[in-house]
């Protein structure tokens, strides 16, 4: 048995655009950024440290995301990591890891959202009120 899952709880850094593939699927690659804070053992003093993630929709949610979703915007990402092998134009082998996403949930007000919509969560079913988390909802 194994298990392939990641959760990610983090903010939008670009506004997404909605591509299509030569077979019509919609498709988002969006970078989202998650921080934590820790105390430096040196100075005694508390950092942030930024990681950004690579993270792909497929289909009906890359619609969604590229539809209702703007930089700066937190997310709730659900998903599996693939990593995938290329040439750059120099014809040497590089490696990327993505985070394909099959769930996500809009988190946050709707002071959030740039239009006042407040969408909620994408899993391949109906949106439902109950699925919204806020900011105030989250311990951190």
């Amino acid at each position: 048995m194994s298990v392939n899952k990641v959760i990610l709880l983090g903010r939008v850094g670009n506004d997404p655009e909605v591509k299509f593939m030569p077979s019509g699927n919609a498709v988002v690659n969006l970078s989202i950024a998650t921080n934590r804070k820790f105390k430096n053992q040196d100075s005694g003093s508390y950092e942030d440290k930024t990681e950004w993630h690579r993270v792909v929709f497929f289909n009906k949610p890359a619609e969604t995301i590229g539809q209702y979703v703007k930089k700066g915007q937190q997310l709730y990402v659900e998903g599996r990591l693939q990593t995938r092998k290329w040439q750059d134009k120099d014809g040497i082998e590089k490696y990327s890891t993505d985070i394909i996403s099959d769930n996500f949930t809009f988190v946050g007000s709707k002071s959030d959202s740039s239009d006042g919509f407040t969408p909620k969560s994408q899993d391949n079913n109906d949106f439902s009120n109950q699925d919204i988390i806020k900011d105030e909802d989250i311990p951190f």
